[in-house]
This record gives C-alpha cells, sequence and structure tokens, in this order.
C-alpha cells in the first residue's frame, strides 16, 4: 500500500510531464519506463561490482562495458548516477545522443524487457523537463520489492483513456478476484493472450509469492518462477513494454513477454501448452478476417474477437488447464450459429464452472458494457455437472464514471484486511463470491435460484438452448414482489385515464 508522500511524488512525475508539453497518457508513462529501465540497468551493475569486490573475482556481467561508443562517449557516462548530475543541457545530450542508442543495442540480451528496447523513442522535448523528471524519479522509493511495483501500478492507474482494438485498464479488484478463484499453482505455466500492461501476470505472481513463499527457497521452483511461468502476448509494442517493466518492478526475473498477435498467426508450438489462462481480451474488436487462424475459424466462424479468444483459450490449454476469463454479456446469451456452438463446446465438451455476472459499470469511464466472468476447465471430455452463478451488484465502488470507492481501502477487493460490517456488506460483494466460490460444491448447490447466487444443473443449461445469462434462470423472491389490493389498482388505472384526457385537451386547443 502506498503512502500519501509516495503517491504524492508520482503526482509531482506526471504533472512535470503535463506542463512540459506531454499529455498523451501513454507517451508520458512509455519515457518514464524507459527512465526506470536506466535506474534499474545502473542498480545492476552496482550489484555486480559490489559482488566482484565481495569475491576478489571479475565482473561477470558488465551491462555498461569500458571504452566508448561510436560518437566518443564513455559508456561510464551513460549509467544513471553520472549522467543525474550533468548540467541540464549535457544531460539532455547524452541521453538523447548516446543513451537511447545504447538502449536499442540491448536487444542480444536474452532479457525481455532488453528485447523490447531495441525500437525505444526519446521524446521528452526540454532539458529542463528532462532534468525535473530524472530529479523526481530519482527520489522514488524503488529498493522494495512491494513498493516498487504500487507505484508502477498507480503510475498505470493515471492511463485515462482507452487504447484501439477495445484495449482498456482492468480494474486490479476485479483482476485480483479472478486470480484467486483460479488459486494459482508453483508449478503452472500462465498465459495470457491479451495481456496489455500484465495486470493478469502481475497478480498470478503476487498471489504465488503471498501463498508459496516456499518458491523463493527452491532453486528449481525459482527458476521456474522467473522463466518460465508467465507469459504474455500483445500486438502493441508500446503495452509490451509497460507489461515488461510491470513484471519486471513486481519482482518477475524474465517472463516471457513478446509481440504476438493472437488470432492472426498459427499457434504452432502454442497449443496445449499452459495449464492456467487468466485474460480480458478485446471485445468488438477489429479483425483482418483473411488472416484470422484458420484453425480458429474451424472451432467457430466469426468475426467475433470475443468468441475467437474464447476459441483460442481452449487450444492454448493443456487437458486439466483451467481458466478464468472476462466477456462481453453478448457471448452468455447471443443467438448467432457460432454463439451457440461456443457455448455447447464449453458445458459439453470441456467443464464449465462458474458464470459471475458483473454490474455494467465495472469498467467505466473507459466503457460501459456489461460483462461476466466465465471459469472452465479444459477436459475434451465433457464434465459439466452443474454450472455455479453469482449475480454481483457492487464491487467496491461507485459505478458511475468517477468509480469512487465506497468504502475504506483495508474494505476493498475480494480479501480485505479489515472485516465489513453488515451494513457494509452490499457495498462490496467480491468476498462473498468468493467465499461462497468455496461452496460451490457443497452448500450452494441447495440455494434458492432467488438468491445471490446459486447452482444451476447441466439439464437446464441444455433446456434452454446452453443459454448463460443469469436472468435466464434467476427466479423473484415472493417477497420481493410488490402487490397492490384491487382497489389500489383501480385508482391508478383512473387517475391515468384522467391524464390522457387531460392532453387530449390540451393538444386539440393547440390544433384549433
Amino acid at each position: 500500500m502506498l503512502t500519501g508522500d509516495a503517491r504524492n511524488q508520482v503526482d509531482s512525475i506526471w504533472n512535470a510531464f503535463w506542463s512540459g508539453g506531454i499529455a498523451n497518457p501513454l507517451e508520458v508513462i512509455e519515457q518514464i519506463t524507459y527512465l526506470l529501465f536506466l535506474r534499474r540497468l545502473d542498480d545492476l551493475q552496482v550489484l555486480e561490482e559490489n559482488k566482484a569486490v565481495r569475491l576478489k573475482k571479475p565482473i561477470e556481467r558488465t551491462i555498461f562495458p569500458k571504452g566508448k561508443d561510436a560518437k566518443g562517449l564513455p559508456y561510464d557516462s551513460m549509467r544513471w548516477s553520472r549522467f543525474k548530475n550533468f548540467a541540464a543541457s549535457e544531460m539532455f545530450t547524452v541521453i538523447a545522443d548516446h543513451v537511447f542508442p545504447f538502449l536499442r543495442t540491448l536487444g542480444a540480451d536474452d532479457s525481455t524487457y532488453a528485447h523490447h528496447m531495441k525500437d525505444a523513442r526519446f521524446t521528452i522535448p526540454k532539458d529542463s523537463l528532462l532534468v525535473k523528471v530524472v530529479d523526481l524519479i530519482d527520489k522514488l522509493p524503488m529498493d522494495d520489492r512491494d513498493t516498487k511495483g504500487d507505484l508502477y501500478e498507480y503510475m498505470l492507474s493515471k492511463i485515462a483513456s482507452a487504447g484501439q482494438n477495445g484495449q482498456f485498464r482492468t480494474p486490479r479488484h476485479i483482476i485480483r478476484l479472478i486470480i484467486e478463484m483460479t488459486a494459482p499453482q508453483p508449478n503452472d505455466v500462465i498465459c495470457d493472450p491479451a495481456c496489455g500492461t500484465g495486470g493478469f501476470l502481475v497478480g498470478a505472481g503476487e498471489y504465488l509469492r503471498d501463498h508459496y513463499p516456499e518458491i523463493f527457497r527452491d532453486a528449481k521452483l525459482k527458476e521456474h518462477f522467473d522463466q518460465r511461468a508467465f507469459h504474455g502476448f500483445d500486438f502493441d509494442t508500446t503495452m509490451l513494454r509497460i507489461g515488461s517493466m510491470n513484471m519486471l518492478l513486481h519482482g518477475v526475473g524474465n517472463p516471457d513477454i513478446r509481440y504476438r498477435d493472437s488470432l492472426a498467426q498459427d499457434h504452432a508450438g502454442e497449443e496445449e501448452k499452459y495449464t492456467l489462462v487468466v485474460a480480458n481480451p478485446p471485445f468488438a474488436g477489429s479483425l483482418d478476417y483473411e488472416n484470422t487462424a484458420k484453425d480458429l475459424l474451424q472451432v467457430v466462424k466469426t468475426k467475433k474477437t470475443e468468441l475467437l479468444f474464447l476459441a483460442l483459450f481452449l487450444r492454448l490449454l493443456k487437458p486439466g488447464g483451467r481458466a478464468g476469463v472476462i466477456v462481453p454479456d453478448g457471448v452468455l446469451f447471443g443467438s448467432s450459429n457460432a454463439h451457440r456452438a461456443l457455448r455447447r463446446m464449453l458445458i459439453e465438451e470441456q467443464k464449465l464452472d462458474a458464470v459471475i455476472s458483473l454490474p455494467p459499470g465495472v469498467f467505466r469511464p473507459y466503457a460501459g458494457v456489461s460483462t461476466a466472468i466465465l471459469l472452465f476447465t479444459k477436459t475434451n471430455s465433457g464434465g459439466t455437472d452443474h454450472v455455479w452463478f453469482y449475480d454481483v451488484h457492487a464491487d467496491g465502488w461507485s459505478l458511475d464514471d468517477r468509480r469512487s470507492p465506497l468504502l475504506e481501502e483495508a474494505q476493498l477487493g475480494p480479501v480485505p484486511s479489515k472485516t465489513l460490517s453488515v451494513d457494509e456488506q452490499p457495498k462490496n460483494d467480491l468476498p462473498d463470491v468468493l467465499a461462497r466460490w468455496s461452496r460451490r460444491e457443497t452448500s450452494e448447490r441447495k440455494r434458492s435460484r432467488t438468491e445471490q447466487s446459486f447452482c444451476v444443473p447441466k439439464a437446464d443449461l441444455v433446456a434452454q438452448g446452453y443459454d448463460l445469462s443469469l436472468n435466464r434462470y434467476q427466479e423473484v423472491a415472493e417477497d420481493d414482489v410488490v402487490h397492490k389490493p384491487p382497489l389500489d389498482l383501480l385508482a391508478d388505472l383512473a387517475k391515468l385515464e384522467q391524464e390522457i384526457q387531460a392532453g387530449l385537451s390540451q393538444l386539440d386547443r393547440l390544433l384549433r
């Protein structure tokens, strides 16, 4: 949890860019990402130098080599600890003409971060702005992993505009809910095929840290965590850089974050590779139908990206693998052949576990689309017995464009650190979702369909044409039905008739 001082420091950096002429939030976070990467490179070099002194051995890994670059500047002058003390004009020249060209040569490094720096662009326009931003970033507390991660998350929260192709930032409490429900394991191979800023992968990493601290005492598990556990694809290079930095600052050594148009390429080497898929794929994204992977179109012939992504998830998962993904409500009840075929496949050929209906304001201010969370397991042999439904009314924030918290910070999210009172519980359903999810095989089976969560047997889903909309199965409790005495109804009708007659009389006078 960030302190007020840390938030103020980030706000100061953001305001410096804004007043310095860079108003595009994505460009701001991209330039901050580059500078944070430069600071980290210097920190890594210092660690290597200290290790060499301690062991009295030569430096094993030199990030800034001895000698000079092609323009004659010593590589040592490109280190954060050196150039931060330069005069404004000198700092600007060193970073623009030497440091960024050097960054673009780091792609030969195996690191995913270095790979995404190959087309790094320096767009800070003035030396005065650069000096101010470098000074502010230098003061950020970056020694503690939790603080580093929280700082970057807070920076990402300031991206206030939706991107193209249906991209928008998934609220972190919704990500946390999905991660808690899918419960990543130390040996999982986790994938987000539309990773954006890497929120789902970061959430999975934090869950593993909290629940399985033994990972970091076991060399084999630690190597898996750093090198093989996390995989993310995106076709936006800016997002790849931001996502890579997000993972880096959350302590993941070398995740597999790479450029890939998940729907437009074949999946050689990717099929049945992952044990867990967590994602919020683009809704109504633009699609080049001719270049769409033919194996996906064989599963479901459609131009709708949300349906193609679901087909992709099934392709990527190993048998026994599980998924927690966000879909627009249309996936649940759409009447096209593609919609029906995909729902039938999830229910008949795989194991559909749950449908969690989210309130329509969850993605404001980016989008007002109604959404749901689907949880399913790939079996290739069926297994759907009952499907668990939950109707989320409130997620802890107001459902308007402001998205203001309705509770104090410690009471928000699916795992609040402070207990909610009976009066506070209706403002945040997420802890209840998590509690009832754990009882879906027991007491939840007995709950009435008039309640907020309930189970529906497979036979009922089949009878309704595989419709998965919660309203299809939810019933209204007798106590919720408003009954009016006959005399009251007659009075209402009489009043309505009088109002209609008065309106007609007024219209007749106007026509005369």
